[in-house]
């Protein structure tokens, strides 16, 4: 059963898919340090076998990887979405799934890319996400997560032109870091930048690569 902010969520995306995947297209041109890092985490996972994007959207970040020869599936709680990613990206795979009970067995991928998927959970909720990427890993498998720094939760009820009712929650490193330990991960590895005013909401931003023990 989805959590009230997974509701809320799914509800938004649903309702701003097709500007979403237009608005956010080509989101990397101005992000250099997003490129760098997920071409770092495409050269590791190449040929060996699927990456699953979780909280993917459209696709947009899965299929800047995809071009790098990696393997990726999407899952998403907006179906509205996935649908629009396909109208763009073509017929990609994709599913509909919750990221705190996804639709895939233990230790079957290679790689999860959570890119700013866990911007929309509470602090308990990041817990169950972070425990749900440690089970579907394969050992020896690598965990890329993005987002904001902070302690804040931000309201937005306007989003792309449309009315919409969703909080932005943002996480200190240290807290996403220990999530991650608490879960078994190792060789935790995380990167701070300074945000593209140019490109993006000026907040700072976070990147950890973490490894599933083997």
């Amino acid at each position: 059963m989805l959590t009230k902010m997974g509701k809320r969520a799914r509800t938004t995306y649903d309702a701003v898919a097709p500007e979403y995947a237009e608005h956010f297209r080509n989101e990397l041109d101005g992000k250099p340090l997003d490129r760098e890092l997920l071409q770092r985490f495409a050269a590791k996972l190449k040929g060996q076998g699927i990456v699953l994007e979780v909280g993917c959207g459209p696709g947009q970040v899965g299929d800047y990887i995809r071009q790098f020869g990696v393997t990726v599936y999407g899952s998403d709680l907006s179906y509205v979405s996935l649908v629009a990613g396909r109208s763009v990206y073509g017929e990609v795979p994709y599913v509909q799934s919750d990221m705190l009970a996804l639709c895939v067995a233990d230790e079957t991928v290679v790689g999860v890319l959570a890119f700013y998927a866990i911007v929309h959970l509470s602090n308990a909720e990041l817990d169950a996400a972070i425990r749900e990427m440690y089970r579907t890993l394969r050992p020896g498998g690598t965990a890329f997560l993005a987002f904001h720094i902070g302690e804040e939760t931000r309201h937005i009820d306007e989003f792309l032109g449309k009315q919409v009712d969703i909080e932005f929650q943002f996480f200190r490193t240290e807290r996403v870091v220990a999530s991650l330990e608490a879960a078994g991960f190792q060789r935790i590895e995380p990167t701070e930048r300074e945000p593209y005013p140019e490109a993006e909401h000026p907040s700072r931003r976070a990147y950890v690569f973490a490894t599933k023990p083997e």
